[in-house]
Formats: C-alpha cells, structure tokens, sequence
C-alpha cells in the first residue's frame, strides 16, 4: 500500500490547495507590476555602501567570549554544588501531597495554554 500522493501536471501534490491558491494569486499580481523607468535602479545605486566591521573586531570579540566562557567555567562547580543545597533544603523543608503536585500541574498547564493562545493571536 503506498502512501504517496498522486501529483498534478505542474508536480505539484493534486489535494495541495495552498500551493493552487498561491499558484493563482502569484498570476493575479504578475500583471500588476508597474514600470518606474529605472528608479529603482538608480535608488539602489545611489544607496551608501554598508559599513563593514575594523578587521581587529572578529578575533577581540572571540576573545572576549572566550574569556567569559572560562570564567563561567571556573566558577560554575561551586555556583551549582550551592544552588543544588540550597534547593534541597528548601524543597526538602516543603511537604509533598498529590493535590499539592496536581495543583502545581494545572496551573503549569494553564499558564502554558494562556502562552500559547497569547502568542498565537493575530492581532
């Protein structure tokens, strides 16, 4: 049993309704192009040159994160071996019951939807 799918005569997948309507509106505003003489050209031309960056910045910016990447290593161990102390007193000081954690998940759970539904909007 093969689940490909049959194709249309430009290649396209036959049920592909985006690539139709796509397809369609791309030749609706192909006719619609309006000549401008050059100036588009000429704009381009006349645009300053981009600005590119002193040869010295690439190897000074490396070492720099280089540098910080070090001393983040350094003091990490300790940073974390503290952190892990400090969150097991204060997790272990906490009682722990099945509706406290279902508790915890629902409201996981609602701030996550609320997340998703917020950034999904279309204003």
């Amino acid at each position: 049993m093969s689940h490909e799918r049959p194709l249309a005569s430009d290649g396209a997948p036959a049920d592909d309704w985006l690539e139709r309507m796509l397809v369609a509106d791309g030749g609706a505003r192909r006719d619609a192009y309006i000549a401008d003489d050059g100036f588009t050209a000429r704009v381009m031309t006349a645009l300053p040159a981009p600005l590119t960056p002193p040869a010295w910045r690439r190897p000074v910016v490396v070492a720099l994160w280089s540098v910080a990447a070090a001393g983040i290593a350094v003091a990490m161990p300790g940073a974390v071996v503290d952190v892990a102390r400090e969150a097991y007193r204060l997790l272990a000081a906490q009682p722990v019951s099945l509706s406290g954690m279902a508790g915890a998940a629902a409201a996981m759970f609602g701030l996550t939807t609320a997340a998703a539904f917020w950034s999904l909007h279309r204003v």
